[in-house]
């Protein structure tokens, strides 16, 4: 079972890196903050992954912490975007 999950977790590593191809070429800020959120989301359960295969429950707490951040993340990129739509009205 631990090789399943380690083996999912590679998958989700390759995932992160069509993920950055979207940041680089992305035509628009939304696409590099959906980008984002999804390095986020699958940080996430990459780190749940080596947690379980590898049996590291210290991991768990790192995954808390990425959580958290992808959060701040999606509110920076928000409050951003909206400042600069604001802006554009005046």
């Amino acid at each position: 079972m631990a090789e399943l999950t380690l083996a999912v977790a590679a998958l989700l590593l390759l995932n992160i890196g069509a993920g950055l191809v979207r940041v680089a070429r992305g035509p628009t800020p939304a696409d590099r903050m959906l980008a984002a959120q999804l390095f986020g989301t699958t940080g996430v359960a990459v780190l749940l992954l080596l947690a379980e295969g590898m049996g590291s429950p210290p991991l768990r707490y790192v995954a808390l912490v990425f959580a958290l951040l992808a959060v701040v993340l999606a509110l920076t990129f928000a409050e951003r975007g909206w400042t600069v739509a604001d802006e554009d009205d005046r």
